[in-house]
């Protein structure tokens, strides 16, 4: 039987602001993404969505970004590999304290927005991020997307790395995501978004923008929890993998780290 992970990014309100459908999507997946306080959320955030997972007995990962709460991580930095250390450091220190006094562990760990994205074709950056997760937890997984370098980087050096594809984002040619300035680099129509996760995780391949089809591996399938759709994405997403003879389980529990590329 194939087994898959599907994740959300979570977390992501902040003071006032509501961001998502937390408690609704949790029971619907097997990892989150919680956002540690940089480009999203806050301590009283992190608390909650920490023992919302624990509670549904999901997969807890931690999603560092760019210092850019106004911007939601979303834009580019220019950053040294040192700087880029610390930041991932520094973000899962945050949420391993409240991972602890929760009594449950991190799983694994996904960058955020536009440091993933550039992690994904700058190798500097994606090994600084690597060895960052390595030197705090040499057995957390590494999420990035499926043939990037940062999965590159992580497998370089040894750390447990799995590859991640999107329901709900259009890919170029290249494997990379289609920027979200573009037209069409979000799906919205859940109809097509499920027919790419299904043909992604039993055939391996997607159809690019520019309508030619390229080779993806899916260990984990990642719906944003800022989509409008995020819950109806979700749910219906998980029933046609389920129908499919698909089992959906947390990533620690996919094995798909373990294999070497």
């Amino acid at each position: 039987m194939i087994k898959v992970d599907l994740n959300c990014d979570l977390g992501e309100s902040f003071g006032a602001y509501t961001i998502g459908m937390d408690e609704k999507v949790i029971p619907l997946i097997s990892s989150c993404n919680i956002a540690c306080g940089f480009h999203a959320s806050d301590p009283a955030v992190m608390r909650k969505t920490v023992l919302l997972a624990k509670e549904a007995r999901i997969g807890i990962g931690a999603h560092p970004g760019y210092p850019d709460l106004l911007g939601f991580g979303r834009r580019e930095m220019k950053i040294s590999p040192d700087e880029a250390g610390a930041y991932i450091t520094y973000q899962l220190g945050a949420l391993y304290a409240f991972a602890r006094s929760a009594g449950v562990r991190i799983q694994h760990v996904k960058p955020h927005g536009a440091l993933y994205n550039m992690a994904g074709k700058d190798y500097a950056l994606a090994l600084a991020i690597a060895r960052a997760v390595q030197a705090f937890d040499p057995e957390l997984i590494l999420l990035g997307l499926a043939g990037s370098e940062s999965v590159k980087a992580a497998r370089d050096i040894g750390l447990p790395a799995a590859s991640e594809v999107f329901a709900d984002r259009a890919y170029m040619p290249d494997g990379s995501l289609m920027p979200r300035s573009r037209e069409g680099a979000v799906i919205r129509d859940e109809k097509e978004a499920i027919r790419r996760v299904v043909r992604m995780v039993k055939e391996h391949k997607v159809t690019a923008c520019d309508g030619t089809d390229i080779g993806i591996v899916p260990d984990s399938v990642c719906v944003h929890g800022d989509n409008e759709k995020a819950l109806t994405f979700v749910t219906q997403i998980r029933a046609a993998l389920e129908a499919e003879g698909v089992e959906i389980a947390p990533l620690a529990e996919t094995g798909a780290f373990r294999e070497d590329g």
